[in-house]
């Protein structure tokens, strides 16, 4: 009975272990995703656990890390510049769906980085993550799996020294 239902008894330690554990694979997971919007570049894990601390972030043991970590953001979007590093996408679409479903995808779009139209529309752009799967599913109803969907960069961030003035 006890070893078919019974619990295992953890220690404090090793309870406050987990979840010093897992506040920092929450804090990783913010900061892998997220870039400050005027500069377009990550945080690092460091200020993202400080700003989970001073928005009194709890965790919770039993949601998954990732879960957890979609919350955070949302949390700090109320205290600090933070946003959700764009994805970059290219869609190549057949002439005949290409510009009926242009206008459906727009409101969806951030940014359009380039718009090539000869025997095929090819759009690069920038989206939010949280869209991407809407996109693909428009893309593929609307073209009967004609439309390509490619993705070229899971986030957009800036890379290497930023110049001072």
């Amino acid at each position: 009975q006890i070893l078919s239902k019974g619990e295992l008894q953890v220690s404090d330690k090793e309870r406050q272990t987990q979840l010093e554990q897992m506040f920092r694979d929450i804090a990783t997971i913010v900061a892998d995703k997220c870039v400050n919007p005027e500069t377009k570049r990550p945080y690092t894990v460091s200020l993202i656990e400080r700003a989970m601390k001073d928005i009194h972030y709890s965790v919770k043991p039993h949601k998954s890390a990732k879960q957890q970590a979609l919350e955070v953001i949302r949390q700090l979007k109320e205290t600090m510049q933070i946003e959700r590093a764009h994805m970059r996408l290219r869609f190549i679409l057949p002439v005949k769906e290409g510009k009926k479903l242009k206008e459906k995808l727009k409101p969806l779009i951030k940014v359009i980085e380039s718009e090539d139209f000869h025997e095929q529309l090819e759009i690069v752009c920038l989206i939010d993550p949280g869209c991407f799967r809407e996109i693909d599913e428009l893309i593929q109803s609307q073209t009967k799996g004609k439309g390509r969907l490619e993705v070229l960069s899971l986030k957009d961030v800036e890379e290497g020294d930023e110049k001072l003035e």
